[in-house]
């Protein structure tokens, strides 16, 4: 790749320091160069150089150079050419480059952002008093799961800037506690959805590829204790539960259907609900204006879910629930408009996090 990389850069006739489309003919070097690229594709950019002769080798003189009729046929116009050529070295540079950069020389391409979940075809929709009715029936049975303070969660994330194309950027986050109020957090960077392939971070502040599992944050913190949301124990009645997650989100007016399911994404990154908090927190979803049932879906781990969507603003977010418990499983956020400024179309994935146990 390397070797072809630089052919492509010193084909251009027009070099940097050149003058840029002056007038007059392409000199010697220009036109060999011209017909490197020119020869057979087995010569450079497919495989290894073999010993073939140009597609204009037997045209030439015995100087070298291209007949008068050729050179017009071929090249109409020294400035046009110049121009022409130099704009598609420049692509195909561009091109390669940019398929070093994301997949590097003998690697599949890094993951690209992930498709918006796709209810199946023809499923029942479960109404989420429905699936508050499960949670409460799982949270009064014997041996269901405590509340754990701390996370598991894979998460892609889109990330934008003025100037670059968005990219989608994978992460794997546990955050554990222990008994003295010290915890751990390991963050790194991985998608589960294509083990061991080379995944994209924004580590360092660059976007670059690391090694599926590459660590991005491996850390362990001093004993430390709040009472304030998120970091207090979330509450297992939905009014106070209700109350708590407004405290989280530092408002104290009443939540939109937007921001409860942002609250609730908060609460889920400190937190693994036991079931009584679970059936709290579907109650109270229970109960939230425009969050309509739509089916059955498969989350981006493979486990199967009952989705519910909300559309606020230009937004899709779409609640992953496990149809055996009522336990959330994800959270999505997709565009319905498209966003030129960002480069963003309408269907991107703007965020998806999927919790775990």
């Amino acid at each position: 790749m390397a070797d072809e990389l630089e052919l492509l850069r010193s084909a251009d006739p027009v070099p940097p320091d050149g003058p840029r489309f002056g007038d007059g003919p392409l000199d010697h070097n220009a036109e060999r160069r011209l017909e490197q690229l020119l020869r057979d594709p087995g010569n450079g950019l497919r495989g290894r150089p073999r010993d073939r002769r140009g597609l204009l080798a037997d045209r030439r003189d015995p100087e070298g150079r291209l007949p008068g009729r050729v050179r017009d046929l071929l090249l109409p116009g020294p400035r046009r050419l110049r121009l022409a050529w130099g704009l598609v070295a420049t692509a195909v540079v561009a091109a390669l480059t940019l398929t070093l950069v994301l997949s590097g020389p003998s690697t599949p391409p890094a993951v690209a952002a992930p498709r918006p979940l796709v209810v199946e075809t023809g499923s029942t929709p479960v109404p989420l008093h429905r699936m508050a009715e499960l949670a409460s029936a799982v949270a009064g049975t014997d041996g269901a799961p405590r509340l754990r303070k701390g996370t598991h969660v894979q998460s892609w994330s889109l990330g934008m800037s003025d100037d670059k194309p968005p990219i989608t950027l994978p992460e794997e986050r546990i955050v554990r506690w222990r008994a003295d109020d010290s915890h751990t957090e390991l963050v790194v960077a991985t998608d589960p959805r294509h083990p061991g392939r080379p995944v994209l971070s924004d580590e360092g502040g660059e976007p670059h590829l690391v090694d599926d599992g590459h660590v991005l944050l491996d850390r362990t913190y001093p004993p430390s204790w709040s009472d304030a949301p998120p970091k207090s124990p979330p509450p297992r009645d939905p009014a106070r539960l209700r109350a708590y997650l407004m405290e989280a989100q530092y408002t104290h007016t009443p939540l939109t259907t937007p921001e409860l399911l942002d609250a609730m994404a908060t609460l889920l990154d400190n937190w693994t609900l036991g079931a009584r908090e679970n059936a709290a927190l579907t109650r109270l979803l229970a109960g939230a204006e425009g969050l309509r049932p739509v089916g059955r879906v498969t989350d981006r781990l493979g486990r199967p879910g009952q989705a519910y969507v909300n559309d606020s603003r230009a937004v899709r977010r779409m609640l992953i629930m496990d149809p055996a418990t009522g336990a959330v499983l994800g959270l999505e956020s997709t565009l319905t408009q498209p966003d030129p400024a960002y480069g963003v179309e309408e269907g991107d994935v703007m965020s998806y996090s999927a919790w775990m146990r």
